[in-house]
């Protein structure tokens, strides 16, 4: 009997510390300091100090259903009644999204880019890789459309983790924007986080994922196929371009792929041939631009 409680205390114990541990790395993935995301934008030519400091934007403030505030800006463009909304990646900030700001703003497009949950100026304790975030893009797409009407041109990009928040908020709502562009997302959490644990723990995911899922339901009340973009892809009518780099090895552009055949409708795909993950515009510029505006010309936006 006693070798049967110490056997069970044992199983018990690695079950708390591999649920405990997996899921404090998920909630509480370490995010990048303000200051590195600015300075390596810089770094990288995404803009000059003097050209940041210039800017021409707005400070936004939006409640979020989950109580605190979402901060963003808002760029104005030319145009009267084109938005397109800008949703950054997992670890960094409103920053990182004004590489894109410039392809939209320069076809005369106002471009809004926020802070995502626990990033940023942003509120919330928690990431939970687009699970609560599309609740909270949501809620941004709701003040662009009650500022400026509900007949205004609405578009949303997204990277990485904003991609993935991007496809689970469209596959929730009907027709919520105009169309979509969703840069380097995952197809589906769980395939991703069976992915990565072998990449770098070279950990059987039979080992971690029954008790990582158990105790993220626990602590933070969704389950890990909850973040399934492939699950709701059926459900997005208006039109998506899928953008991939081609030797992204931290996403794996076959999840694009098995997103794109999925989805039914207008859609269209860009493989860039160069550039880690989330680097198809860096180091694809023209390309990427010429995507973008033969997706418009097809889309007529």
């Amino acid at each position: 009997m006693k070798k049967v409680l110490i056997t069970l205390g044992i199983v018990i114990g690695y079950m708390i510390a591999v649920g405990v541990f997996f899921t404090n790395m998920v909630m509480f993935i370490k995010k990048k300091a303000d200051a590195d995301i600015y300075n390596r934008e810089i770094s990288e030519g995404r803009f000059t100090k003097d050209e940041f400091e210039h800017l021409d934007k707005e400070i936004i403030n939006i409640s979020s259903p989950y109580g605190y505030t979402i901060s963003g800006w808002l760029l104005r463009g030319w145009s009267e009644k084109k938005f397109i909304i800008i949703s950054h990646g997992v670890t960094m900030n409103k920053v990182n999204s004004l590489k894109y700001m410039k392809i939209f703003r320069k076809r005369g497009w106002n471009v809004i880019v926020y802070d995502q949950r626990r990033h940023g100026e942003s509120g919330g304790k928690t990431t939970s890789y687009g699970h609560y975030e599309k609740y909270d893009l949501k809620a941004v797409v709701d003040w662009v459309k009650n500022r400026y009407g509900a007949d205004i041109t609405l578009g949303i990009h997204g990277e990485s983790m904003g991609a993935v928040t991007t496809l689970l908020y469209a596959g929730m709502v009907e027709d919520g924007a105009d169309f979509y562009i969703a840069d380097c997302p995952f197809s589906d959490f769980e395939a991703q986080l069976k992915y990565r644990l072998k990449v770098e723990f070279n950990i059987p995911a039979i080992a971690v994922m029954p008790f990582a899922n158990l105790f993220l339901k626990l602590r933070d009340g969704y389950s890990i196929k909850d973040v399934s973009p492939l699950s709701v892809i059926k459900n997005i009518r208006n039109p998506i371009l899928f953008i991939h780099s081609a030797k992204d090895d931290y996403i794996l552009p076959e999840m694009t792929k098995q997103l794109y055949k999925m989805k039914e409708g207008s859609k269209k795909l860009f493989i860039a041939e160069k550039g880690a993950h989330a680097y198809s515009y860096g180091d694809n510029q023209e390309q990427y631009e010429q995507i973008v505006d033969e997706f418009f010309e097809e889309i007529r936006a």
